[in-house]
């Protein structure tokens, strides 16, 4: 009889084992099959967005090149040259872009450290940081003031998941649509509440800097990290 009871006992308890170990490895291998399939939607994403930059690049040069041949005519007809370069300069000087899952590109981020590389979206919204970072507030990339960068903290090491792991000094690297890359310090980490926006309006004193943002491991706070232009 006791034999029975101790059977049954451990029959259930061994069940129980079972399904927790298949639940763990079930959430285990969602997040290595959405890792990788993050990991190659993103390098996809920066190859056009290589693409872009080259194509933002021809578009600068041909303008210049436009501009001088303009120059050297200029006692042909000077009323029809004058006009000619209004109309297009205001064509010429829109940059080419690119969407990413139905979002603006406005740059790529690169932190070596931590082997992170990605698109960033021209706003951080719920639905826009699930496939990307975005910009939350600010002047935009690479331009003087601050511009705030959010991402999500996942469990399977994505988007900014590894910003704890870094430290004062690390570069963070910012390429935005003209093909500027701008390299910033990383000088200041911190944790601080969710309804702390202090670090998004700072003074920069006139420099290039940026914010990265994300939540903390237990959810409770967030993760603030200060880089300035060299």
């Amino acid at each position: 009889m006791l034999d029975n009871k101790y059977n049954k006992v451990l029959t259930i308890i061994l069940v129980i084992v079972a399904v927790a170990i298949l639940i763990i490895l079930g959430f285990w291998g969602y997040d290595i099959i959405r890792k990788r399939n993050i990991d190659k939607d993103t390098n996809q994403a920066l190859t056009e967005f290589e693409n872009v930059i080259s194509k933002n690049k021809n578009k600068k040069k041909n303008n210049n090149n436009d501009t001088d041949n303009e120059i050297g005519n200029v006692e042909l007809d000077q009323n029809l040259i004058v006009n000619q370069s209004a109309s297009s300069t205001s064509s010429k000087s829109k940059l080419a872009t690119q969407t990413y899952k139905g979002f603006t590109v406005s740059g790529k981020i690169e932190i070596p450290a931590i082997k992170l590389a990605y698109p960033v979206l021209d706003r951080a919204t719920k639905s826009s940081i699930k496939v990307a970072v975005g910009i939350s507030y600010g002047v935009g990339l690479n331009n003087v003031g601050n511009t705030v960068i959010m991402g999500h903290n996942f469990r399977d090491g994505t988007f900014f998941s590894n910003l704890k792991n870094l430290k004062n000094g690390d570069l963070i690297y910012i390429t935005d649509l003209t093909g500027t890359k701008i390299k910033y310090t990383i000088y200041n980490m911190y944790t601080t509440s969710a309804s702390d926006f202090d670090y998004a309006v700072r003074d920069t004193a006139g420099k290039r800097e940026i914010s990265l943002s994300t939540c903390t491991d237990d959810v409770q706070a967030r993760l603030v990290i200060w880089a300035k232009e060299d």
